[in-house]
């Protein structure tokens, strides 16, 4: 069995590109910025270094998404990572990027969008997930302790 599966957070380093398949599939690409600490071997200082990740989202989630994202926008995501290779001016290249499955508006209300659109984002993510689990009831009677 293999497990593919990446959690980030990060800001958008650039705005989302909207496009859509020869098939008419909306996919969203952005790339964030995720720091990591790294301890600068010559001064002995701890710094911040950058990674930079290629994200797509797809479907009726990247049309939604697409108008509440911009550069500097601050998101956590849960994806799988996807590899590609092609050809071009007769060298291989290749590349590892994300495929997001979820992603969640980061960014403070003041700087981003407002309660109101945050409840519209969700309807609109959601709309292609899942039917949400059915409501549990936990009794204290059920509780052994």
């Amino acid at each position: 069995m293999s497990i593919n599966k990446v959690v980030l957070t990060g800001n958008l380093t650039r705005d989302p590109e909207l496009r859509a398949t020869p098939a008419g599939t909306s996919v969203l690409s952005f790339s964030i910025a995720v720091n990591d600490r790294r301890k600068n071997s010559s001064t002995g200082e701890w710094e911040e270094v950058p990674n930079y990740i290629d994200c797509n989202l797809f479907g009726t989630r990247a049309d939604a998404l697409a108008k509440y994202l911009s550069k500097g926008s601050k998101v956590g995501i849960d994806g799988k990572l996807r590899w590609s290779q092609w050809e071009k001016d007769g060298q291989k290249r290749s590349k590892v990027d994300v495929t997001v499955d979820n992603l969640e508006l980061l960014s403070p209300r003041n700087s981003g969008p407002s309660y109101q659109d945050s409840t519209a984002i969700s309807a609109a993510v959601m709309a292609d997930k899942i039917p949400a689990a059915p409501e549990i009831t936990v009794y204290d009677d059920d509780i052994p302790f």
